[in-house]
């Protein structure tokens, strides 16, 4: 009896300690190849374990790729991809939309169908000046718990239709699951109907508007965490994004750091 609690108390302290660093917990099934993630069910998680390097994710990117999914590029490339979901507007997309023409950087908003219905002169704006509008699903549910294949696809579908009327195109295939939210089925299948999903590599906590990060607070997780191959992930709602985007772009462009676009992230 004494041997089993002892080991029963060494699984769980492993088990712990794993969680703290990151590592994978389960085995789980990508296109008939077995690769470590968190769980059938997951949150999108990084370890970040040296400044200025890829973070770990749940998955490695090789994994993701099997089914067209990505979270950072080439780690030998002084390349930044710029993101941004969008909820909703809160009256900080025109001057977002101005830094980005200011630096010639062509970024990335993931919207939801209530964006798209409120504000569809800035979605025809991002598209005229050259942005991808990618799909956040029309409701944005946790995907993780949609298991049918029809549900799935009507929530891509319906926000691909509305984005059609809205500025008579199709919309681009990339897909960011709600909250960073997913399960390996969804991942098949987004892949499935021929979209790519597309997490982060950095991000940081700037989504509660009434309890916004000072610039300070934002620079200090934004400029140690930048690395070749990031994509980031920034929320168009915050008031610091659009106070700092300016700065922000100068100072990753003086450390050498240049502007993809998911077309060439995605490849």
């Amino acid at each position: 009896m004494f041997y089993v609690i002892r080991k029963k108390h060494l699984v769980i302290a492993l088990i712990c300690c794993l969680l703290v660093v990151g590592v994978p917990l389960a085995v789980t099934q990508f296109s008939g190849q077995t690769v470590a993630t968190a769980a059938d069910n997951s949150n999108w998680g990084l370890s970040f374990q040296e400044n200025g390097k890829t973070p770990v994710g749940n998955a490695t990117a090789e994994a993701l790729k099997q089914v067209n999914a990505y979270y950072a590029g080439p780690s030998d490339q002084k390349v930044i991809y710029l993101t941004f979901d969008a909820g909703y507007e809160n009256g900080y997309t025109p001057a977002i939309l101005d830094t980005l023409k200011k630096h010639n950087v062509k970024a990335a908003f993931f919207v939801v169908g209530n964006y798209i219905e409120t504000s569809p002169d800035l979605v025809k704006r991002m598209v005229e000046e050259g942005h991808i509008v990618g799909n956040h699903t029309y409701h944005h549910p946790d995907m993780s718990k949609i298991a049918d294949a029809a549900s799935f696809q009507k929530e891509m579908t319906s926000l691909e239709e509305l984005f059609k009327n809205t500025t008579g195109q199709e919309m681009p295939k990339y897909y960011r699951p709600p909250q960073g939210k997913y399960s390996q089925s969804n991942l098949q299948m987004a892949n499935e109907m021929g979209y790519k999903t597309v997490f982060w590599s950095l991000a940081y906590v700037d989504w509660y508007v009434d309890k916004q990060p000072t610039p300070e607070e934002a620079f200090q997780k934004l400029i140690p965490r930048i690395h070749p191959g990031a994509v980031v992930l920034l929320h168009s709602t915050s008031k610091t994004n659009c106070d700092i985007l300016d700065e922000l772009l100068t100072k990753w462009e003086a450390e050498g750091y240049t502007f993809g676009t998911l077309d060439q992230l995605c490849v």
